[in-house]
């Protein structure tokens, strides 16, 4: 696919609220990495949890995940959207463990994080974050 440049002026929008879908995409990518019983506590929790606002790039660094090249069939597609002023899901995260060496889980969002990152390596990305496990 060809990556057609977002303008540097291109403005970023994103939804109040992540789509339905995303959770239990979401899920399915977790139950990889925990129980069954396990992701769909986590997935519960995140629907629950207040939007909070975070930088892209912060997000990169936490999850110890490198930027997608914009030719990737979906960041450019997610790039797409950008440019046409369409709006993007927010992300569904997992708080990292600094003391254990655990990084931030991006259960659902990576590739707009990568688009979102293409545009503006600042941008407050929506997110909804909750940690693995009670405590």
């Amino acid at each position: 696919m060809e990556y057609a440049p977002v303008d540097v002026g291109a403005t970023q929008h994103w939804k109040d609220e992540p789509d339905d879908h995303h959770y239990p995409a979401a899920e399915n990518y977790l139950n990889l990495l925990m129980s069954s019983q396990a992701a769909k506590l986590a997935v519960r929790r995140l629907r629950k949890a207040p939007l909070v606002h975070r930088k892209d790039k912060d997000l990169l660094r936490a999850s110890r995940l490198p930027v997608l090249a914009p030719d990737n069939l979906h960041v450019a597609r997610d790039l797409k959207k950008i440019s046409c002023g369409q709006q993007l899901s927010p992300v569904l995260l997992l708080r990292g463990r600094l003391a254990t060496d655990i990084p931030l889980t991006v259960a659902d969002g990576y590739l707009r994080i990568c688009a979102s990152h293409r545009v503006d390596e600042d941008a407050d990305i929506p997110c909804r974050i909750v940690d693995a496990a009670r405590r």
